[in-house]
């Protein structure tokens, strides 16, 4: 399936990078399992989305993970807002804690790679 482009601002490149520079704990623990097609598809860090930005994407499979620490219990309702936009242009959403991410990493991969193997088309 070739890969579907979602349309972003342009001035978002520069804070995903930023943002990629200056990654969580937790966001580096994931990305060591994710990177290199380790899952059987490839995903990018930081990843600009209409007027956002989501943590890891994959374009093949349209999937955001997104690692949720203390500072998204205070974003919950702009999450659920930018989750709604872009499920609008088919984006599917795994979510997990930045607490789940540090101290159960293989259920965290273990739920990432049923996803993708449940929604793989073959």
């Amino acid at each position: 399936m070739p890969n579907r482009l979602i349309p972003y601002r342009q001035d978002l490149k520069q804070r995903a990078k930023d943002l990629r520079n200056n990654c969580t704990l937790a966001e580096i623990l994931l990305w060591n399992e994710l990177k290199g097609k380790s899952l059987g598809v490839e995903f990018h860090r930081q990843v600009p989305l209409l007027d956002y930005i989501v943590d890891f994407f994959c374009h093949e499979m349209l999937l955001a993970i997104e690692v949720d620490g203390d500072s998204h219990d205070h974003k919950v309702e702009y999450d659920a807002h930018r989750q709604k936009a872009l499920e609008a242009y088919g984006v599917k959403f795994l979510r997990f804690s930045d607490k789940e991410v540090k101290q159960q990493m293989p259920y965290v991969v273990g739920e990432i790679y049923h996803w993708i193997e449940e929604h793989q088309q073959t």
